[in-house]
């Protein structure tokens, strides 16, 4: 196993868009009652009042449940504002786009260690890749007023950005290169990203190309990467399978069925993330295909089911672990009131070689 760095990132020229643009407006939309955090917190609604007032009166467990239960409303309490501006608080809202991606998952590991031995808590979200989840999990931070957060990805929506600068605590996203972060940044180009795919597959002879990914966000930057750096090589793209969320195994399964039934001959594709290059691997030898041999797969992310599923999943890896740390490290910086001589890093990008190419 071999592994090759990356130079200096390029930006990822990020879209921002309005709401209104992304967003479906629901006029009729009520605010959540107390009644409905309490149903689903599994508590009273006196318990969750006393939660939000005076919640040293409350056991850890309970006090965690109603705060989640709290994000995932986006209830307001305005006596909670005002408790939590009095005081320091000691909540740091972690916001993750897939629960089951284990890179997240240890971006969260070490934004843990660098925060949990200063007393901070982390509340964990998941948006789902979703603008309205997202809509709803930073409209909550008014009410809970955490010390800080973090998010697995880089706020695209123009209304979220200005509503976390008004929030006047500190951000950091990651797992990005954008010119504008609103605050803080620990990220790597997922143009680069792409490039070093598409230059990976032609340096090793593969002429046809084809790509599975998501069309918005990251993906559709790894694939402009990929398409950038197909060019200029001379390789083909034959297919393009997008996907619209990131769920699971199965949906690299399905994809890799839409890539080999559409009847365009692919030598080698580039799944834009390992959940997708596993489902797709394992799909590949459902259908009988040998790998290498009829079909070439790399991936991105460095999963631990990479070294482990034959004949083992070329992939481009990244620190994950390593991304949460530094973050933990700016935002406990920040919190102690020192201004970071790096607020905005870069993590490299190694590929990993295995069986799979």
């Amino acid at each position: 196993m071999t592994e090759e760095a990356t130079p200096r990132p390029n930006y990822d020229d990020v879209v921002r868009v309005r709401a209104d643009q992304a967003i479906a407006p629901r006029p009729s939309a009520r605010p959540p009652r107390i009644e409905a955090v309490a149903r689903l917190a599994g508590v009273s609604p006196i318990t969750v009042s006393r939660a939000l007032r005076q919640p040293e009166k409350l056991t850890e467990e309970t006090r965690r449940k109603v705060l989640e239960a709290v994000a995932h409303t986006g209830y307001e309490s305005n006596p909670h504002a005002r408790a939590l501006r009095s005081g320091r608080s000691t909540l740091v809202a972690a916001f993750i786009s897939n629960i089951l991606s284990q890179p997240f998952g240890l971006a969260i590991q070490g934004l843990a260690a660098e925060l949990e031995p200063e007393g901070y808590e982390l509340m964990i979200g998941q948006t789902s890749y979703s603008y309205a989840k997202e809509v709803a999990m930073i409209r909550s931070l008014r009410s809970l007023r955490p010390a800080a957060v973090m998010f697995t990805g880089v706020i695209e929506l123009e209304d979220n950005r200005q509503a976390l600068r008004e929030l006047s605590i500190p951000v950091v996203e990651t797992w990005a290169y954008p010119r504008d972060p609103i605050d803080m940044l620990v990220g790597f180009s997922n143009v680069d990203a792409g490039a070093m795919a598409a230059e990976h597959l032609a340096a090793r002879g593969y002429r046809r190309l084809g790509f599975i990914g998501r069309a918005g966000g990251r993906g559709a930057l790894r694939l402009r990467g990929f398409r950038a750096a197909a060019e200029r090589l001379g390789v083909t793209i034959a297919r393009e399978v997008t996907v619209p969320e990131v769920i699971g195994i199965a949906d690299g399964r399905a994809a890799l069925r839409r890539l080999v039934e559409d009847g365009e001959q692919v030598e080698a594709v580039f799944c834009a993330n390992d959940l997708l290059a596993t489902g797709a691997l394992i799909e590949a030898r459902a259908r009988g295909l040998s790998i290498p041999g009829d079909l070439a797969i790399l991936g991105f992310g460095d999963n631990d089911a990479a070294a482990e599923i034959a004949p083992g999943l070329t992939t481009i890896s990244i620190d994950a672990y390593s991304i949460g740390r530094r973050a933990g490290a700016l935002l406990r910086e920040r919190l102690a009131g020192v201004t970071p001589q790096r607020p905005q890093q870069a993590i490299d990008l190694a590929l990993i070689l295995r069986g799979s190419i």
